[in-house]
């Protein structure tokens, strides 16, 4: 990733722990997420069509097992 990669915070992060969170840059084809608390460590990066999946089964309400 770039020093112009433009990463963001959840908004839910908030303040006091708030950098107790994870960070996220788009891109045309993927997505790469890092460690708040460490910037400058590795990043995982994922294409935008299975990052774009992994959220909207995150978001599906699952039947208790």
């Amino acid at each position: 990733m770039s020093a112009r990669d433009n990463w963001r915070k959840s908004s839910y992060s908030g303040g006091g722990d708030g950098n107790a969170c994870v960070e996220i840059s788009t891109r045309p084809t993927h997505i790469a997420i890092r460690d708040s608390k460490s910037p400058a460590r590795a990043t995982l990066t994922f294409p935008a069509e299975s990052f774009i999946a992994f959220l909207e089964a995150v978001k599906t309400p699952h039947a208790s097992r």
